[in-house]
């Protein structure tokens, strides 16, 4: 068994491209670091802002994942998400990705039966 139980912990084509990138990028700036060359920093930290956004389009364009548990079926990770071309419920990155996904990832108001007790359980 391990650590974190029989969970699903994300593992996407979008979250293995952004931080295979991400990482490529830190390298290369800590090794111009060491070399004490300016513009390789430069480039490594553009790398890094390029995993983001590389990221970010991937999970637009279904390669991600939504919020919250996946079913145990989709949690292999070249898995692709259909319902990311309408936007995932309360989903920064899909509110960002234009009007019609803001309009599917506005946050659901919260109903009474899902607000904690007022009277503080007693």
């Amino acid at each position: 068994m391990s650590a974190h139980g029989h969970v699903d912990l994300g593992h996407t084509v979008a979250g293995w491209t952004g931080t295979t990138l991400a990482l490529l990028g830190f390298a290369g700036a800590g090794a111009a670091v060491c070399a004490a060359w300016a513009p390789g920093i430069w480039l490594g930290l553009g790398a890094v802002v390029v995993a983001g956004i590389v990221t970010w389009l991937l999970h637009l364009a279904g390669w991600g994942k939504p919020s919250g548990p996946r079913p145990e079926a989709d949690w292999d990770w070249r898995t692709r998400d259909t319902g990311a071309h309408a936007g995932h419920a309360d989903c920064l990155g899909c509110r960002v990705g234009g009007p019609r996904r803001a309009l599917a990832a506005t946050p659901r108001p919260r109903t009474a039966a899902s607000l904690p007790a007022a009277d503080g359980g007693a």
